[in-house]
């Protein structure tokens, strides 16, 4: 099975290599900017030609708005838009034109609501001090070095890493991954590269293929499993809260930018928002670390994982809640499952967010109307169950997964959870299309449901 992997490595990098990595990442948002203010100066123009009543055939040539056409553009302008174009390679100019032709790309299916999701804005210049250097190679020398500890990039030769990369050079090796780009990126104040590669994975069958287990997320525990174990929620960013408080009122004491004037910010502030940045990515990597050992673990451990469909989005406008929900992760945790469970051989059992799975008891069957949050105990009037709540919905998600393996599509057992819920026969499981044996995602799907009102599901 050929997957697309990434590998990410941090650098230890000289002082030359850095300012070289930065004079990259400085001519990606120069073709960036230039190209969008190109696009920007078309547009105004044939608006303004059409206001005047000049006909199509005579407006001014529209620019393409595709990366080729990008390109070409750029090619004919750089020797007099940037006559130092051959100190650098020509891959930062086509990562930061690539990157607008993606962004173009995303605001007309936008528009034309042929993307999902929130609407995506116009594409906006680059700054300097924002923008998070970055850069990305897609040809020329991109290799491992045989000592594992050091790689080589176009133009900027040949770079050390932090860690060794064994886990890449064996596959490397053994010809079961190809590099297909690689990118370097300053995160939190320490480069890091990023290999986008195609791997050869062999087929692998989780430890207990006939394992079923349901996942809920929630704050008090990061994660409840239908199996009975309760996955501590380590609240990284709450520890984090005092330092990075005091980090931010030290900041707030020293001289920033200010964009109006063209002032620039001291030392001191560079050096405090640099401390404050790496508060952030500690933060970040920690949060990765432990959803990547939860999700690991349950990929190789289960057969059948079932998880909820949660409008993480429309959680996070209660504000409340909304730090915590962040800081917990929720849409990761189901990311990194849909794409761990098809590497181990599994499948992932995604259930509709109207269905109720807090307020059905898991032990009759009945559904209360409603839940408040504050009750953490779910108490079944119907046949006296008593159990907590997070693990009540636990038990009812794997309880479905028995519907998914004999039901195709049919009547459905629950309608939205905003108002009186009656049951309705069985639950109708739809399987998506192009899954196969293993590695398959389901989605539990409602019956005559199509409002797209925003709900927080209770936890």
């Amino acid at each position: 099975m050929k997957t697309i992997q990434a590998y990410r490595f941090a650098l230890d990098l000289t002082s030359r290599q850095e300012r070289d990595l930065l004079a990259h990442a400085g001519a990606a948002r120069v073709a960036h900017n230039w190209a969008l203010a190109k696009v920007k100066a078309v547009m105004d123009q044939r608006s303004a030609e059409r206001s005047y009543g000049v006909p199509d055939e005579l407006l001014t040539p529209s620019l393409h708005w595709s990366l080729a056409g990008l390109r070409k553009a750029w090619n004919a302008a750089k020797p007099v838009v940037a006559p130092w174009w051959g100190e650098v390679s020509k891959e930062a100019f086509n990562t930061g034109l690539d990157a607008l032709a993606r962004g173009l790309r995303n605001w007309v299916d936008s528009r034309e609501g042929a993307r999902a999701g929130r609407p995506v804005g116009f594409p906006r210049f680059k700054s300097r001090r924002r923008t998070t250097p970055s850069v990305r190679f897609t040809t020329g020398a991109i290799r491992v070095e045989p000592d594992r500890q050091h790689v080589v990039l176009p133009r900027l030769g040949r770079l050390k890493l932090h860690e060794s990369a064994r886990r890449l050079a064996r596959r490397l090796d053994n010809g079961t991954a190809r590099i297909m780009s690689a990118t370097v990126r300053r995160d939190g104040g320490r480069w890091h590269v990023a290999f986008c590669v195609e791997v050869e994975r062999a087929d692998r069958r989780p430890i207990r293929p006939q394992s079923v287990v349901g996942v809920d997320v929630g704050i008090t525990h990061l994660a409840v499993l239908s199996t009975g174990e309760l996955v501590p929620n380590p609240r990284h960013l709450a520890d984090a809260q005092q330092r990075m408080r005091s980090l931010g009122r030290s900041l707030s004491r020293r001289i920033g930018p200010d964009r109006r004037t063209g002032r620039r910010p001291s030392k001191r502030w560079e050096r405090v928002a640099a401390r404050l940045g790496r508060a952030h990515a500690r933060v970040a990597n920690l949060r990765r670390d432990g959803l990547h050992k939860l999700t690991t673990r349950l990929a190789r451990e289960h057969g059948t994982i079932v998880v909820e469909d949660l409008n993480v989005a429309g959680m996070l406008r209660n504000r409340r809640l909304a730090r915590h929900i962040a800081d917990a992760g929720f849409a990761e945790i189901r990311q990194q499952l849909t794409y761990k469970t098809s590497w181990n051989g599994g499948r992932l059992v995604v259930v509709d967010r109207w269905y109720p799975s807090s307020k059905t008891c898991s032990g009759c069957g009945a559904v209360k109307a409603k839940l408040a949050l504050s009750e953490r105990e779910y108490e079944c009037q119907a046949c006296g169950l008593l159990l907590d709540r997070d693990r009540n919905a636990a038990r009812n998600l794997a309880a479905l997964a028995a519907e998914y393996d004999t039901a195709g599509s049919g009547p459905v057992a629950a309608r939205g959870a905003d108002q009186k819920t009656r049951v309705r026969g069985r639950v109708a499981l739809k399987r998506e299309p192009g899954t196969a044996s293993t590695g398959q995602t389901g989605t539990v799907l409602p019956r005559g449901r199509t409002t797209n009102r925003v709900l927080t599901k209770a936890h």
